[in-house]
């Protein structure tokens, strides 16, 4: 079986649109050079993709092999229609679902504006109390998703893929979106809470992609018909890599973009015009990204925010001195829930976390996940969704 690359195709998303593995695809398809993007059109061999069975032991029931297999005991049932009774005989082999399958937050492929929409229309279908508003769109007129869990009195905010080339953040974020209205619907726990508790302490809004445009451009890079193309290449010093650009799609850094201190943060990072980072933009708030979280922000009346980012396994509270007394403490459990540094930051300015505490004088975090080079490789994604979860439900808790 063969298959045409289409626009936006990635070896890792072909892989999980077919529900192979991307190291069975890539073994299938020695031709293509790792690293180098497929030309639409391109005939790539599909690996056969061969069935996930098990041998019944001795003491088995169905329910205890869900377990294992991390799956619901009726969709165990479901797969193996042809076997009746309750009763499995050892050594047996009964047919197991694919890991993961039942999940709609998948993290085998880089997620991207359309895989967010697409998990965001399928999760509302499923959990019908989780809500969702669009708080502003990109330059490029991509919506801005915010979707909310919980009726609490104590409102939390957690935003992810302000820089484009780390999108991983978004995935966590939508992963732990679903994992949490999965524990409330069936009244289970996340992070070893009751997640009917948190619900009922904690409003939690979650943008999990901030940055829509540039995320795209970091991981499908750039076609020749994009209404940047010339601008892209040209800020981007020729290059068509554009997996370590951070900006937005007009080459503005949009954590350097709110108004605290921005003039100074403009002369420390010397950047005179566009590029993949550290352009503080003509002028604070010039981006609509930027001025989508901002204006959300302020309409909502957050108590808490956390801006997440990679990489470094560290924690930032404080801002020149303005943050709460109790920002400190609450770092500090943090950093206990993930095993990451608290950090008391200084020379930085206009980013996310700064604008808050400077502007609502309330705690505001930015938690740098995982550890390596941007972008962090979907293979650290467990253990950076592990943290997320960890520092999203600590927060939550700060409702006490």
């Amino acid at each position: 079986m063969s298959y045409v690359v289409r626009a936006g195709d990635t070896p890792r998303r072909i892989a999980a649109s077919l529900g192979v593995s991307y190291s069975s695809l890539a073994a299938a398809n020695p031709q293509w050079i790792e690293g180098e993007p497929l030309i639409e059109g391109e005939l790539l061999q599909v690996p056969v993709r061969l069935p996930r069975r098990y041998s019944v032991l001795g003491g088995d029931t169905w329910e205890s092999i869900a377990v294992k297999a991390g799956c619901p005991a009726a969709r165990l049932r479901e797969i193996n229609g042809s076997i009746q009774g309750e009763q499995l005989e050892e050594g047996q082999v009964i047919e197991l679902p694919a890991p993961g399958s039942d999940r709609i937050v998948k993290a085998g492929a880089e997620y991207g504006s359309a895989q967010l929409a697409r998990d965001i229309e399928r999760l509302k279908k499923e959990y019908p109390f989780l809500t969702e508003a669009v708080i502003g769109r990109s330059v490029m007129g991509k919506p801005i998703h915010a979707l909310r869990l919980g009726e609490g009195a104590f409102r939390l905010h957690a935003n992810g893929t302000v820089h484009a080339n780390e999108w991983i953040t978004a995935l966590a974020l939508m992963r732990f979106v679903e994992e949490y209205a999965r524990a409330c619907k069936w009244h289970g726990s996340i992070g070893g809470r009751s997640a009917a508790a948190l619900y009922r302490r904690c409003t939690l809004w979650v943008v999990p992609m901030a940055n829509p445009d540039g995320a795209d451009l970091s991981q499908a890079g750039l076609k020749p018909d994009h209404p940047f193309y010339k601008d892209l290449l040209r800020w981007n010093k020729g290059s068509r890599r554009f997996d370590r650009w951070k900006a937005n799609i007009r080459g503005v850094d949009l954590n350097d973009q709110f108004p605290a201190f921005w003039e100074e943060e403009r002369k420390r990072r010397g950047r005179g015009g566009p590029g993949p980072r550290d352009y503080s933009g003509p002028a604070p708030l010039s981006e609509p990204e930027a001025q989508a979280l901002a204006g959300f922000a302020r309409e909502t009346d957050f108590h808490a925010a956390l801006s997440f980012h990679t990489q470094g396994e560290e924690i930032y509270w404080n801002y020149r001195g303005l943050e709460p007394e109790s920002s400190e403490r609450r770092a500090s459990r943090l950093a206990a829930a993930s095993g990451y540094r608290p950090v008391k930051l200084e020379g930085s300015d206009a980013g996310f976390k700064d604008w808050f505490i400077a502007e609502f004088r309330r705690p505001g975090f930015t938690a740098e996940m995982g550890w390596g080079r941007n972008p962090l490789p979907l293979r650290v994604f467990p253990d950076v969704y592990d943290d997320t979860l960890a520092i999203l439900t600590e927060a939550m808790e700060f409702a006490e």
